[in-house]
């Protein structure tokens, strides 16, 4: 299944790209989408404990199962004052 993943800030510094899409087996979670980006980038997996995950524009957590189309989106904290 083909879905679309987005990276804000420093996650889009770290995987170089603002937006992909990507391809996974049916039945993937958020989980096993992070487990594969991981893969592909070590320091993600360091980065993947503090994010925020959505699904369609929804928060999740990482057990939720992804379908056709889902657009995920990684959303590192913020800080500030």
């Amino acid at each position: 299944m083909t879905i679309t993943v987005l990276f804000f800030a420093s996650c889009r510094d770290l995987m170089g790209v603002s937006d992909r899409r990507m391809t996974l087996a049916p039945g993937a979670t958020v989980a096993d989408l992070i487990s594969t980006l991981a893969s592909e980038q070590a320091r993600f997996a360091d980065l993947a404990p503090s994010l925020m995950v959505s699904v369609n524009q929804v928060y999740v957590n990482r057990n939720v199962q992804l379908r056709v189309g889902d657009e995920v989106a990684f959303i590192p904290p913020v800080s500030g004052g």
